[in-house]
């Protein structure tokens, strides 16, 4: 038999190895529930669960209304009866060199029992102490020196100036870039919600947010976008937050006509769904007032979604935005201005490449 007990640091480790390659684990196995296993998880882990969620319910409820022998002996049938189940859909096929790593929730029962059989197979198999409690306390606590090594670039501009845009264009040039929106599932406004896709648990964001950080070389810049505190109903870690503002920046100004229609294409559900669009309006009435709000529905039920959309740049957006840059960001006084001559993927693309080679 052959199960190594590592620590949380140990497996991150070797992470920094993909998985497969040599010197890396050969796969990542998260033996808890659907569920757990949906809250977060290791970057690339797969899931194995030792009990499912309904299983894990059923056994929970045995060890308090019942007693704990009975609920242990049921639990292990049960646990048992999975396990061979994986072994026959994933392992049979695999050679004796395969290394997996193996965890659940503190490293103890359901875990073991996977490794245990894996290890009695042939299979050297290592397995976190303390589970994934330990993994998430070591990602917290790798963020804040991660992000304060990174040598930050950061795109400002107002809505609809195509920040986001010009980061996908960097990338496609080799930049390296931080796209904390997309990590997010979120545009980053009160308008931000993209239908149909769910934001991630505040544990996935900030898990994948240390897979993407714990990646960049230190010795190159990384370009972001000039993000507040949260990316819709997410936190963007404090560390992350001040790094960001005390670096330099880039002032990123596209014409007004190009911001509206660049927004209408950015976010075409609302021009094909009306009354998503006046829904969402909804929640501006605190601020804009009932009055206003209403008048932008009424305009948008007319047809006149392009009149609201640069009401909402002029009077909401960029009063609000050039505020919140002069109040957070030091260096915004002394921005690079770029100027995109229109929202296109050839000037976003032109101006990425100008960037990159500075």
């Amino acid at each position: 038999m052959s199960v190594n007990p590592v620590s949380a640091q140990e497996a991150m480790l070797r992470m920094a190895t993909p998985i497969g390659m040599p010197g890396g684990y050969s796969a990542i196995i998260d033996a808890r529930t659907e569920d757990e296993y949906a809250l977060d998880h290791l970057p690339g882990a797969m899931n194995w669960p030792s009990l499912n969620n309904e299983q894990r319910i059923t056994i929970g409820t045995l060890y308090k209304q019942v007693n704990p022998f009975e609920a242990k002996k049921r639990g292990a049938a049960l646990v048992a009866a999975n396990i061979a189940q994986h072994i026959e859909r994933h392992v049979i096929d695999l050679p004796r060199e395969w290394q997996p790593l193996v965890y659940c929730w503190r490293g103890g029962k359901r875990s073991g029992s996977l490794a245990l059989i894996l290890g009695q197979i042939g299979f050297k198999v290592s397995i976190i102490e303390g589970g994934y409690k330990a993994f998430r306390s070591e990602v917290i606590e790798a963020i804040p020196p991660l992000a304060q090594k990174i040598n930050w670039r950061v795109i400002c501009g107002p809505t609809g100036a195509g920040k986001t845009r010009l980061l996908h264009c960097l990338r496609e040039q080799g930049a390296q870039v931080l796209d904390l929106e997309g990590l997010a599932n979120h545009r980053s406004s009160v308008l931000g919600i993209i239908p149909g896709q769910a934001q991630p648990s505040q544990k996935h964001f900030d898990t994948l947010l240390w897979n993407e950080l714990r990646q960049f070389d230190f010795n190159k810049p990384v370009y972001i976008e000039s993000e507040s505190r949260k990316v819709g109903n997410l936190a963007v870690p404090e560390s992350l937050i001040l790094a960001m503002r005390a670096s330099p920046c880039y002032q990123l100004e596209l014409s007004e006509d190009e911001r509206v229609q660049l927004l209408l294409e950015d976010y075409d559900f609302f021009v094909k769904d009306p009354d998503l669009f006046c829904k969402r309006l909804d929640a501006l009435m605190a601020i804009r007032g009932k009055q206003v709000v209403e008048e932008w529905q009424r305009l948008i039920k007319s047809g006149e979604i392009d009149s609201v959309v640069r009401e909402l740049l002029t009077t909401h957006y960029d009063p609000t935005y050039f505020a919140s840059m002069q109040r957070n960001f030091d260096q915004i006084d002394q921005a690079k201005v770029i100027t995109a001559s229109d929202r296109s993927y050839q000037s976003m693309t032109a101006l990425a490449k100008a960037l990159a080679l500075t």
